[in-house]
């Protein structure tokens, strides 16, 4: 309307006195005056939520309604609002309007460039009422408060385990459905997080930044550092609650507890076979693929297990790891070792 009247040279009919906006139309002009008055003559009969303009009633029923008029072009992705749609669609044409001042970077949405701001500014305006921890954004601070509540809202349907958040949940997920989105580009092995993939990828890099001083042994992770210094301390921290067996690693633990609860959380997609281990569904899955990843240098023979190809192996080394203590003859295989010591037990 504004820039109409720029054009034709209209001067606006109805002024406001409080901040002297113009308009042409005195519906509009009423419409207006509701954001000083505070007045909301527009309800809705669903949640009673109260609304200043009609236009602003009918968006909200669509959250009642499901109704999604908007469609984005590109991925055929449908939002409730104009609005919602517009600023989805920067995912696709990479426009970033919002920009900080301070150091120039670019953001699509004017609530991440707020958020990116209190870098600058170092303000924490979200604080947690039990332990007063100040936090940067609302998000942070909802998620912490969990740690006083124990909630955990978000359920996964497979295992019944709670998690704090959806993206918890979401990552949780692919552990039942074997789903792991980040791959590495030198050796193609995948990863749940991209955090995973960023230390994994200092193995092919070399990097070892992490020294211990005690053997001066070094990792590409701190985590393995923290782990492997335990070896000199002894130190073992995760202490199984059933059998009182004791792991330096959480995650060591973790599996070790299945053996008493029997959960076996890496299912097969083709024949549903449950396992406790993802290693173990990862070696037979190559019975439904037919893959033989494991190879022997010497004469080229395929195996889809490296215990496998490790025993074939003897046949070229001719290593006899299996020995019988009674008159010291070696073998290659366990089940060669087997058959002779019936030679000394009659059986």
């Amino acid at each position: 309307m504004h820039h109409k009247m720029a054009q034709t040279g209209e001067k606006p009919i109805y002024s406001c006195k409080i901040c002297t906006k113009g308009f042409r139309l005195a519906a509009h002009f009423k419409s207006h005056l509701m954001v000083h008055t505070g007045e909301k003559p527009y309800t809705c009969k669903v949640c009673c939520k109260a609304f200043s303009q009609a236009t602003y009633l009918k968006t909200h029923q669509r959250i009642h309604t499901g109704e999604k008029p908007y469609t984005c072009k590109v991925c055929s992705k449908a939002f409730s609002q104009a609005t919602s749609l517009k600023t989805h669609q920067r995912i696709h044409t990479g426009e970033k309007p919002y920009t900080c001042k301070a150091c120039s970077k670019a953001f699509s949405h004017a609530s991440t460039l707020k958020t990116h701001q209190i870098i600058h500014t170092g303000e924490k305006p979200y604080t947690c009422e039990v332990c007063s921890k100040a936090f940067k954004r609302a998000v942070d601070l909802k998620r912490h408060e969990m740690k006083h509540t124990g909630e955990k809202p978000y359920t996964c349907e497979v295992c019944s385990k709670t998690l704090k958040t959806a993206v918890y949940l979401k990552r949780h997920q692919m552990i039942h459905t074997g789903e792991k989105p980040y791959k590495c580009n030198v050796c193609s092995k995948a990863f749940l997080k991209i955090s995973t993939l960023t230390k994994h990828q200092m193995m092919h890099r070399g990097e070892k930044p992490y020294t211990c001083k005690v053997c001066s042994k070094a990792f590409s992770q701190v985590c393995n550092l923290k782990t492997h210094f335990m070896i000199h301390t002894g130190e073992k921290p995760y202490t199984c609650k059933v059998c009182s067996k004791e792991f330096r690693q959480a995650s060591v633990l973790k599996r070790h507890q299945r053996i008493h609860t029997g959960e076996m959380p890496f299912k097969c997609r083709v024949c549903s076979k449950a396992f406790s281990r993802a290693t173990s569904l990862k070696i037979h899955q190559s019975i439904h693929t037919g893959e033989k990843p494991y190879t022997c240098k010497v004469c080229s023979k395929a195996f889809s297990l490296a215990p496998d190809l490790k025993k074939h192996q003897m046949i070229h080394t001719r290593e006899k790891h299996y020995s019988y203590k009674v008159c010291s003859q070696a073998f290659s295989e366990a089940c060669s070792l087997e058959k002779h010591q019936m030679i000394h037990t009659g059986e």
